[in-house]
């Protein structure tokens, strides 16, 4: 009965709103308005199609939007059956289904074949579109306002008064960038919350590795011992594992979880490396299945004129955007630059427009559902920063587009099922400059390769390289919508007796393979001699780590730092990375699977510059400049374990302890230990607001 209660007062208030506000008016009509002038212009343009008046348009008008409405509460029951790969096609043929059905049915208006009736459909989206994007000067009105409709229509009759939380992940947004940003003015949803007082802002040093496997496995599960680097070798197995592949993501996920993740009451991952034991996962690495009871989500989406279609149009002008600047940055001569191939273009319209569009669609659905705790990663910046620079302009303005997804989240919290309070986090920053092969004219495999073979006694296998990080995200998305829960590429397997390279930004790990487990610095010598040496003494190395015999030990063109004691012979080569190298180098040597030797690429002083061994002018794995400070945005009322957070964990401990608060944890597990301090009033009843 209390349910029943709580819905009927609901469905009070949602009339009661209808009757009080003339918004859902303007809409209707602009949306009539907008519908009118756009079939209007593709009569005009094209000859299959055919009107014998305004007033066929009209009535036309008029089907589309009954046809189009009963069409997607068809596709809701069908969803069930045809999945989310049935979805998203429906999803490309929806629109000229709807067409010609109206077409057909409609007096006075006619269309001379189907695939005439698909080309006026496609051509009324990018027109639509357009006309949207001018009308609302590129803000996101139109999708925020279908999201809110498809929130208000399902809400599940959870009190407003039960808290809730929204954790957004801006994958690799420095601190000292937010905080430039925040200041120049570029960021107005986030920098208002910060200026009013609603939100503060803390800085947090990742440590190494600086990557999001690692960050959000001890994010989302409390441990990442088991992620040295963004892809690493497994000697014991042979193999090498990637974490943008979906099978080795669930691997590590396995031997990370003890089912207590941070999402594990009732919580959702979206877009996310792991899942933190969340009963939902959608679009994430280690569990990429499409559960069939989240279909609306995906059908919202997808059915919508301002969902799919709407995102195809604007993803056709993010090709074009990113062909420009990138010319833009040819014509300049900007240095550092890599080259942003076809395939890259793609990509870039994949994360930076289908992704965000679908994830904001996903957490709404989540929301209105009154999921406890929603958790979603958005990879738009990281992958603009990794190949135009994370200081650029192309990666600026897609994070001021960013801030927008913000504050199109906190108008869907408003409307919630739950009180949603939002906190925003980074799992790393980004450093940026040349590549390595672009400083020295030779990749760090090649370079490994001539100083270990001795004269051909051993190759070197290279690894990495087309695993990109961000191509993952592409992968995980099919292999979602297609239920391939655990799809992957073939995993790679090496023969013994060869070196294996494996980078991650500017952070390599070298393997040899014919010694079983770790090997120390004196085994690596006397079968590779020359290879340390000649790696430290390298200009474009600053430092190469190895198991030394009183501990692991630092070793850079003119000195050592054993990282155990401090002790340093000769010239410190952990200066010009800063006071926490010491500590974040020997923490990573205890991680499992770390390589033989743990190679550094030279910071440059002064800019603070790194040189990745992959090719990308931003980039991300080890240490120097600012890859390691990410940050953490809370709002502002709520205490902190520590003013300063250190690793991934302790933003894990803190979470926790927030969630633990607002009684979104099962109170068989409350961590008293981890509890903030001045609890004097629960956050429970300070929930209200932002």
């Amino acid at each position: 009965m209390g349910v029943v209660r709580q819905r009927v007062r609901f469905a009070i208030r949602l009339l009661r709103d209808w009757r009080l506000t003339i918004a859902w008016g303007k809409s209707l009509l602009r949306s009539g308005v907008t519908s009118f002038i756009v079939l209007a212009v593709t009569f005009w343009l094209l000859p299959g199609v055919h009107a014998s008046g305004p007033a066929a348009l009209v009535e036309l008008t008029i089907l589309l939007a009954l046809i189009g409405t009963l069409m997607r509460l068809a596709l809701l029951g069908i969803a069930v059956v045809v999945g989310g790969v049935g979805v998203l096609a429906l999803g490309v043929v929806i629109q000229a289904v709807v067409m010609f059905a109206a077409l057909r049915l409609g007096k006075g208006v006619s269309v001379d074949s189907f695939a005439d009736a698909w080309v006026a459909s496609w051509l009324a989206a990018a027109l639509t579109a357009l006309v949207n994007w001018l009308a609302d000067a590129g803000s996101e009105d139109v999708f925020l306002g279908q999201a809110l409709r498809q929130m208000a229509r399902r809400h599940r009759g959870v009190p407003a008064t039960e808290p809730g939380l929204l954790i957004v992940q801006i994958d690799g947004l420095s601190a000292p960038l937010l905080s430039w940003a925040v200041k120049a003015g570029n960021l107005p949803n986030l920098g208002k919350w910060l200026r009013t007082g609603t939100h503060a802002m803390v800085p947090w040093h990742t440590g190494m590795p600086a990557t999001t496997p690692a960050s959000q496995a001890g994010i989302m599960h409390g441990d990442f011992a088991q992620i040295p680097a963004f892809r690493w070798y497994e000697k014991d197995g042979a193999r090498l594992v990637v974490t943008n592949r979906p099978r080795d993501a669930a691997d590590v996920q396995a031997r990370i979880s003890n089912g207590r993740g941070l999402l594990a009451d009732g919580g959702v991952s979206i877009s996310n490396m792991f899942s933190g034991d969340a009963p939902t996962s959608l679009l994430t690495f280690s569990n990429s299945a499409l559960p069939g009871r989240s279909a609306r989500g995906y059908l919202a989406f997808v059915a919508s004129p301002y969902g799919f279609a709407r995102a195809i149009v604007l993803s056709l002008g993010e090709m074009l955007k990113e062909i420009q600047q990138a010319r833009r940055q040819r014509f300049r001569d900007v240095y550092p630059r890599v080259p942003r191939t076809a395939a890259y273009v793609a990509l870039r319209a994949v994360t930076n427009v289908l992704l965000r569009d679908l994830n904001v669609s996903l957490i709404a659905e989540q929301m209105s559902r009154g999921a406890p705790v929603v958790y979603c990663d958005f990879v738009d910046y990281d992958e603009v920063a990794h190949h135009a620079g994370p200081l650029r302009p192309e990666a600026l303005q897609t994070l001021e587009g960013l801030d927008r997804v913000l504050g199109t989240l906190h108008k869907l919290a408003r409307v919630a099922g739950r009180d949603y309070r939002i906190v925003v986090l980074s799992d790393h920053g980004q450093s940026q400059g040349a590549t390595f092969s672009q400083r020295h004219g030779v990749t760090l495999e090649r370079l490994v390769a001539d100083l270990a073979g001795n004269g051909g006694e051993a190759a070197t296998t290279v690894t990495g390289g087309p695993d990109d990080e961000d191509w993952g995200r592409a992968n995980t998305l099919l292999a979602g919508v297609s239920n391939q829960t655990r799809s992957c590429g073939p995993v790679t397997h090496r023969p013994r007796g060869e070196v294996v390279t494996v980078a991650s930004g500017n952070l390599a790990m070298l393997y040899l393979t014919d010694v079983p487990g770790r090997a120390d610095l004196a085994t690596v010598e006397a079968l590779r001699p020359g290879l340390v040496d000649g790696l430290a003494k390298h200009p474009g190395i600053g430092l190469v780590v190895a198991e030394g015999p009183h501990g692991p030990v630092a070793i850079g063109p003119a000195g050592r730092h054993v990282l155990r004691d401090g002790r340093v012979e000769g010239e410190d080569p952990l200066v010009p990375y800063g006071p926490s190298a010491a500590a974040d180098l020997l923490a990573h040597q205890a991680m499992a699977h770390v390589g033989d030797l743990v190679v550094l690429s030279r910071i440059d002083p002064g800019t603070e510059e790194v040189a990745a061994f992959e090719e990308l002018v931003g980039s991300h794995g080890g240490i120097g400049g600012w890859q390691t400070e990410a940050v953490l945005v809370h709002p502002a009322d709520w205490s902190l374990l520590s003013a300063e957070p250190r690793g991934p964990v302790a933003i894990h401990h803190q979470l926790v302890a927030w969630l633990d608060e607002l009684g979104l944890r099962a109170p068989q597990r409350r961590p008293e230990a981890l509890r903030p301090l001045d609890q004097d009033t629960p956050l429970s009843s300070r929930v209200r607001g932002v």
